[in-house]
């Protein structure tokens, strides 16, 4: 679960939701609701592919390592 911070901008005339822990993850919306979902997908997403990074750069050790 992640803090959100949910804010109006009269600039662009829409919803803008945040996520203090995952700097880069914003979303957003014409509605609260909508910014918000739109928000969990950005996380999820942001997740995979973060967990995908990962993978692909963990050594693999073999027998050529030792």
């Amino acid at each position: 679960d992640y803090s959100v911070i949910l804010k109006y901008s009269t600039t662009d005339k829409c919803y803008i939701v945040s996520v203090p822990d995952l700097p880069a993850a914003m979303a957003d919306g014409k509605t609260p609701n909508e910014a918000y979902e739109n928000a969990k997908l950005v996380i999820k997403n942001g997740l995979i592919l973060h967990v995908q990074q990962e993978r692909n750069s963990t050594p693999t050790f073999g027998q050529d390592n030792f």
